[in-house]
């Protein structure tokens, strides 16, 4: 049985089980969070010691203690066990061996429900900030690989079947607006996680004279949670991170899926370099797409964890229960994969693909993708679009059973399906022109797609 001291009264008579002590303990994973609780108690202690609730002095003696544990762990000589339960119950023990008894005041007027609180906010405002950087340098190798692509075409599709062609740099714009959405959320989120839950104690406030905003602000905080029962309990901020970061991997398993799409042999529409693939370990010719598969693949795994938090929340009355402490792990273990994810695929886009051009345009160039621009033609000259519309339908069906595509027929021929056909035809359903003629806002047309382009650079340079 364990003899080490535990972190609650002398209430209790005997030791946990070891097996119990091992499933209670969550220094495991929480020791992630030191260096966030090294710097909550240095302001905590502050506030403790401009309030009057200690001296000057054994604030300072604290906070100088606790400044020492920070260096002990960052040159690897303080590795707390599992006998030390969590973090907060290691540091102050530590804490107590450097500094006396007056590390036994640290803990004055707070709970660790506040202080878990407050380490894991510390936590994730950093790690939003380091995405969103993340996401900045995703957009710009996005902008990057676009750029010199304005006049590539792409097919274009919808339910996976050829709809219309595309601007290359287009079709890699719409994932940069993808990503500005993911920016935003976090900027959004930020503001939530921001707020200070230090000092509401286990859920019902202190008797002691604190000074929650004084804390707050020293912390960075925009102020302190207005209720205490809320303050510890809240875990909104925590699932908000999840959906978020769960649609940051929609959008990159999203683009991963196309890359697999791309690379294949029956699309062909980029190359792999070697920097980014992998071979078979029994077919020497392959060359196989492990990054975005990887991508798509852990997509699901920040899934879980929303669905996990989502469960886990769902029935817990006020206030704390030890149930919040599966919170810890699904957050680390999201801000791991989408921080990986992303710099994994800002690799790929940047070095690991060579787009095809000669094959991009050999497949735009070989469907019905122009049939609606011929039903435009139409249309333009007077002929009501649905009337054009089943016409061009009728068309693209003897076509199909010719086994010639819309550029093939002579003038002759579309003037026997309707007079207004000219010779002017051809250039109109030029692939080049089907594209270039799509200059509504926000459109493929290669005007639009380069005021896009120089749009996005504008709203990253301001960043």
């Amino acid at each position: 049985m364990s003899t080490q001291p535990q972190p609650w009264s002398q209430r209790f008579e005997s030791a946990l089980h070891p097996a119990i002590a091992r499933f209670n303990a969550s220094i495991g994973f929480d020791i992630r969070l030191i260096e966030y609780d090294l710097t909550g108690s240095q302001a905590h202690a502050k506030m403790l010691a401009k309030t009057g609730i200690i001296s000057l002095d054994e604030g300072e003696r604290l906070i100088q203690g606790l400044e020492q544990i920070r260096e002990e762990y960052r040159q690897g000589r303080f590795s707390p066990g599992i006998d030390a339960e969590d973090v907060h119950f290691a540091v102050e023990r530590r804490l107590t061996e450097l500094v006396g008894d007056v590390g036994k005041k640290l803990h004055t007027a707070r709970s660790r429900n506040d202080q878990v609180g407050t380490d894991i906010r510390l936590y994730l405002r950093a790690e939003i900030d380091r995405i969103q950087q993340q996401l900045r340098q995703w957009q710009r190798t996005l902008l990057e690989v676009a750029t010199p692509h304005v006049e590539t075409l792409i097919p274009g599709y919808t339910h996976l079947q050829r709809a219309q062609p595309l601007s290359l740099a287009h079709h890699l714009l719409a994932y940069v607006e993808m990503a500005e959405r993911d920016w935003q959320r976090l900027a959004q989120l930020r503001q939530r996680v921001n707020v200070s839950p230090l000092g509401a104690g286990a859920l019902a406030g202190t008797t002691f004279p604190i000074d929650r905003h004084y804390s707050a602000q020293l912390l960075g905080f925009a102020e302190p949670y207005r209720n205490s029962l809320d303050a510890v309990s809240d875990r909104d901020f925590a699932i908000e991170f999840l959906c978020a970061a769960s649609l940051i991997m929609v959008h990159l398993s999203r683009l991963a899926e196309e890359v697999i799409l791309w690379a294949s042999e029956e699309f062909a529409f980029i190359q792999l370099t070697d920097t980014c693939a992998t071979g078979s370990s029994i077919m020497p010719q392959k060359k196989n797409p492990d990054v975005p598969e990887l991508v798509r693949g852990k997509t699901g795994r920040v899934f879980g964890h929303l669905q996990a938090l989502l469960v886990v929340m769902k029935g817990l009355p006020l206030a704390y229960n030890k149930d919040l402490q599966e919170d810890k792990e699904a957050i680390f273990d999201a801000v791991d994969t989408v921080t990986a994810c992303l710099e994994a695929m800002t690799i790929l886009m940047a070095q690991g693909i060579v787009f095809q051009p000669q094959r991009l345009a050999a497949a735009v160039d070989s469907d019905f993708a122009n049939a609606t621009d011929v039903a435009d033609y139409l249309a333009s000259k007077g002929v009501p679009f649905r009337e054009a519309y089943n016409l061009v339908g009728r068309v693209v069906k003897t076509c199909l059973e010719q086994g010639k595509f819309l550029k093939d027929l002579t003038l002759q021929e579309w003037q026997a399906l309707h007079p207004a056909f000219e010779n002017d035809i051809y250039e109109r359903i030029a692939p080049q022109q089907v594209v270039a003629a799509r200059n509504s806002y926000g459109g493929t047309g290669f005007a639009q797609v380069r005021a896009a382009l120089e749009e996005a650079r504008q709203r990253l340079n301001d960043f």
